[in-house]
């Protein structure tokens, strides 16, 4: 059971209560470094302070493009501590993006990394939020970039005392996209604050060693992290995404909990010297992001110790499942049950609630969902819904049922996202850039499966009268004006797309060929 204090604490006084009651623990191990939670503290306070001198407090925003370092680490936390909100960006969008939700956040520092410098050096003139002196650099340094070290070096180690609120703002996660303005999803610490109540229910504590080979920037890496680092855990970052290096490090460092989406599990599962590495130390097993076959369950509850976990959810909340399938192997064909302080229903076009074992769309009811969208009021109100009794509730867009124990078997996504290696893709961005090309006169994308992605998308084109080009020619112009997550894996050339009788693109039909025979139809 939690205590009053671990209730009601936010993560910054939950990290520092463990840095002064244990500040010889491990709390960190990068390449190879290692670090006390003393040491890291204090190198999290002293960004904290750097962060306040430059004026930055409560309910600012900094944002963060870099990849995987212990530098990284400890900006999140500083971010957290000097009681601002932290917007971490995925290198894998565009330049043009990356512009926009910088502006979008009204981020006053940016700390990048050198590998992150080709995107950010097309944007940086144009960055006008970001404060004097609020340019800060991971591993290189120029005239408008501040060190890392040299920066937190004239800040002092001790605890700034910012006094943190449950509704304070915790994070801006963005959504994927190329066109607009993608969706900020605001966080808050009261909703961060339930991702630690799983200490119970998944085997978290002070001797956890959580093994994190998914990136810092995403919703999918803090649903095991924190807890972890709430509880006096130890992380172990992987620079980067290796199934070799995963299960040497792993093995080596007796890890007791992971994180990773389907495509990583697929990599493990197919890697020949899986069964030479002693796994024995793991607790407990988490994937999400995506569907993961059925087979690859039973491989997780079979194969590799510890429990496993399946989280079905949104980066929003409200709809949340978990499937715990070492205790129901029989279930490995759904998504779980709704996870405690959940209420899910399946509702039809009219949000009434079908019978059990009917389709329908997902909509959830949490404790803890988010704040909202950030700046965009109207994209909230339109992803929710209120019953009468006056609760709001988050529509998932997902389709799916509900049987008779109350397990959810996920079926089809009334949205035309595609999740392909654990990274959400918006059908809607690919083909806005596909009607662009000059012999395209219609566009649909779809998903279609993936042994190594779970899923990818597929474009399908129908050419303007008298136009020349083929699939591969377009597929290639278009991936050159697309985010790195949005590639198109290919383009076919069609006659026609089908439409219903007022026009609208029937894309199960198109999706229908590919996915006829599959465990698990999704996208």
């Amino acid at each position: 059971m939690l205590t009053q204090f671990e209730r009601e604490a936010n993560l910054s006084d939950l990290m520092d209560f463990q840095a002064r009651t244990r500040p010889d623990a491990e709390m960190l191990v990068f390449n190879d470094r290692r670090y006390s939670w003393g040491e890291g503290d204090k190198i999290i306070n002293r960004v904290a302070n750097g962060l306040i001198a430059l004026g930055i407090g409560r309910g600012d925003k900094v944002a963060i493009l870099a990849d995987t370092s212990a530098e990284y680490f400890f900006t999140f936390w500083g971010i957290i501590r000097a009681g601002a909100c932290a917007v971490p960006l995925s290198g894998m969008a565009s330049a043009e993006s990356l512009e926009a939700m910088i502006a979008d956040s009204g981020s006053k520092a940016l700390f990048v990394s050198k590998k992150t410098m080709d995107l950010v050096g097309q944007i940086d003139t144009r960055l006008a939020t970001i404060v004097p002196g609020g340019r800060i650099a991971y591993d290189f340094s120029d005239d408008r970039w501040t060190g890392f070290e040299n920066w937190i070096a004239q800040y002092p180690g001790t605890n700034p005392g910012v006094e943190i609120d449950k509704l304070d703002d915790f994070n801006i996660i963005y959504s994927s996209g190329t066109t607009g303005v993608p969706k900020g999803i605001l966080h808050d610490h009261r909703t961060r604050i339930s991702y630690w109540a799983t200490r119970d229910a998944f085997g978290y504590g002070p001797d956890t060693r959580l093994i994190v080979s998914t990136p810092l920037y995403s919703n999918t890496t803090l649903f095991a992290l924190l807890p972890a680092l709430a509880w006096g855990g130890c992380t172990i970052l992987l620079p980067r995404s290796d199934t070799e290096n995963y299960l040497r490090l792993a093995e080596k460092e007796r890890a007791t909990h992971t994180m990773q989406v389907p495509v990583q599990y697929h990599r493990l599962h197919d890697h020949p010297d899986f069964g030479k590495y002693d796994l024995s130390s793991f607790v407990w097993k988490f994937c999400t992001s995506a569907p993961l076959r059925p087979k690859f369950k039973t491989w997780l509850i079979t194969d590799w110790p510890g429990g496993f976990t399946e989280v079905y959810g949104m980066t929003e909340g409200g709809v949340g499942c978990f499937l715990n399938a070492h205790e129901r192997p029989d279930k490995v064909h759904t998504v779980g049950y709704a996870r405690e302080g959940t209420e899910i229903r399946v509702v039809d076009e009219t949000m009434k609630e079908v019978p059990r074992g009917e389709t329908g769309e997902l909509i959830g009811w949490s404790g803890f969902m988010m704040s909202g969208y950030y700046n965009k009021p109207d994209k909230t109100s339109e992803s929710r819904w209120t019953d009468a009794e006056g609760r709001v509730w988050q529509r998932s867009g997902d389709m799916g049922k509900m049987d008779e124990e109350g397990f959810i078997v996920l079926l089809d996504r009334a949205k035309d996202m595609i999740i392909s290696g654990g990274f959400n893709i918006y059908a809607a961005d690919l083909e806005t850039e596909l009607l662009k090309h000059p012999a395209v006169d219609d566009a649909a994308v779809i998903a279609i499966p993936s042994n190594e992605w779970g899923e990818s998308p597929l474009g399908l084109v129908v050419l303007k009268p008298g136009a020349r080009a083929t699939g591969e020619e377009i597929r290639t112009w278009a991936n050159e004006r697309l985010g790195k997550l949005q590639r198109l894996h290919k383009v076919e050339l069609r006659d026609d797309l089908p439409r219903s009788t007022i026009g609208k693109l029937l894309k199960r039909e198109l999706r229908e060929p590919y996915w006829a025979g599959m465990d698990t139809r999704v996208g």
